[in-house]
């Protein structure tokens, strides 16, 4: 009987606890996107997960290399 009194004061602690932890997340807006991390496993490389500044140098990147290389119109002397 005595453990009782070790028990629910314990158990009330936990409780609140994890009540403490959902409250948290949702305010933190941990329950916003339920299905997107399970579609976006099945894409190699989702641009949706850089920042705006990576999408940028990524995409400037793929521009330059796609690029022809610039042509002399003048032939160099030597």
């Amino acid at each position: 009987m005595t453990i009782l009194y070790l028990l629910i004061p314990l158990t009330l602690i936990l409780l609140s606890l994890a009540v403490w932890a959902f409250f948290w997340a949702v305010r933190n807006d941990q329950f916003e996107d339920l299905e997107g991390p399970a579609h976006r496993i099945l894409f190699d490389e989702d641009e949706n997960d850089l920042t705006p500044e990576e999408r940028q140098r990524r995409r400037a990147q793929a521009a330059q290399r796609d690029a022809p290389p610039p042509q002399d119109d003048e032939p160099t002397q030597r």
